[in-house]
């Protein structure tokens, strides 16, 4: 019997959330050969291909954005979805549709070979391959899942490569220094091909420099090649490597958000030398228009309720810095649930003296930390702590509780974030 539509996604997605149980598999082998099953979609388009600690989501969003305000048919692949896994895979910033989800999914499993079976990331990062080269994107943005030498990502062939920045993260897979995991998101620089970077620290950018000198790719360096001023009401000036241009506005909150739109600034002027149409016109509008779920987002005002992925230590500084800033005047309830790969007590120590309580939770993911554990940190730091281990019943309390004119900040993962704006969107709290 045939199966019905919305059945037929709903296995297909059983199925692919099932592949997790294959683990974190770096390496190219698997999906070089299902690339060349498929024939090579990645090599249809041209791409962008942006790594980094923190901001490749925004980054990637911000040059979609970009592309499209300029004419062009542009394909986003990021990761993870917040609540649906389509958001994964956009063309012009809309969601595939579930039906190019099952259509994807059907060519890749074709291809596929069962005696080796592909990760979720890879058989994910293929489908977004097949489904931009079937929608004849002319450009696609491309993420790195985890570091970028090895990463399933890595078998495309960029116009231009962005590495953000580099912190301490997933040491069990990139290292345990940072010149080590520095290396590993290097991976993703080709021959002759520009990088752009705002790397700072000298350890990490010395590795970039050495790869990229071996490559013979110019590297464009933040601060040094290009720079920013940033002006009165979030507006800031361009000083780039060939322009100057003023009265720039990213339409993401947040300081760090400039220095992200230096990096996607320096990579439109690399793109324009690569003769991509951007007009500083299109360029000033598509980075205004941009949009990210889940990062600094304000998802109600009464009460006021903001969302924030921070899911390491630069990311909790970056909030911190943003709630300093922005909610001085209200007191801040802060619901968090932490992975257990991040440095959760340093986490815990930057944002707990800036609010005024906090609710311990647990985001639906086995690598979740417990609550308890959160807890034994948090009542040093923040005596006002408790434990909700269910994410709604937790989001519940908090907005039962709060008074209007205070706020409730939801941060520590993105999974999390997830969980919090599907209870909002179902209204189930």
């Amino acid at each position: 019997m045939k199966m019905k539509p919305n059945a037929a996604y709903d296995n297909c997605l059983t199925t692919l959330y099932g592949l997790s149980r294959f683990g974190i598999k770096l390496g190219l082998f698997s999906i070089q050969k299902i690339a060349e099953s498929l024939g090579n979609p990645q090599d249809r388009f041209k791409c962008i291909h942006v790594a980094g600690t923190n901001g490749k989501g925004s980054i990637a969003s911000a040059l979609s954005s970009i592309l499209q305000a300029s004419g062009y048919r542009v394909g986003l692949y990021t990761s993870p979805h917040l609540i649906h896994f389509n958001e994964r895979i956009r063309i012009n910033n809309q969601c595939i549709s579930n039906d190019e989800v099952l259509t994807s999914y059907e060519a890749v499993k074709s291809a596929g070979d069962p005696a080796a079976p592909l990760t979720f990331f890879e058989y994910t990062t293929a489908m977004a391959f097949y489904a931009f080269a079937d929608r004849n994107v002319d450009w696609a943005v491309i993420e790195t899942g985890m570091g970028g030498r090895l990463d399933a990502t890595n078998i495309i062939t960029p116009s231009i490569s962005i590495i953000s920045n580099v912190s301490l993260e997933h040491q069990k897979y990139l290292g345990n220094t940072i010149g080590r995991i520095a290396g590993e998101k290097g991976g993703i620089i080709k021959n002759d091909t520009p990088l752009v970077t705002g790397v700072r620290q000298k350890n990490a950018l010395s590795v970039l420099e050495k790869i990229a000198a071996a490559k013979s790719s110019p590297i464009y360096r933040y601060t040094k090649e290009f720079r920013v001023r940033k002006n009165r009401e979030e507006k800031f000036t361009y000083f780039g490597i060939e322009n100057i241009w003023h009265d720039m506005h990213t339409g993401l909150p947040g300081d760090h958000q400039i220095d992200n739109a230096a990096l996607v600034l320096a990579a439109c002027e690399l793109l324009k030398e690569n003769r991509a149409d951007l007009s500083p016109a299109n360029i000033k509008k598509g980075l205004a228009q941009t949009s990210w779920p889940g990062r600094l987002e304000i998802v109600s005002k009464s009460p006021l309720i903001l969302i924030d992925g921070a899911h390491n230590l630069m990311g909790a500084r970056n909030l911190k810095k943003f709630l300093l800033k922005n909610l001085t005047e209200r007191k801040i309830t802060l619901i968090t649930g932490i992975l257990n790969d991040k440095p959760y007590k340093a986490m815990l120590r930057c944002l707990l003296p800036v609010c005024d309580r906090v609710i311990l939770t647990r985001p639906k993911i086995d690598r979740a930390l417990p609550p308890e554990r959160l807890y034994t940190v948090a009542k040093k730091i923040l005596p006002n702590s408790l434990v909700i281990p269910d994410v709604r019943s937790a989001l519940a309390y908090a907005v039962e509780t709060v008074f209007s004119r205070n706020a409730i900040c939801i941060a520590g993962s993105l999974y999390l974030v997830g969980e919090i704006k599907e209870a909002l969107l179902e209204k189930n709290v």
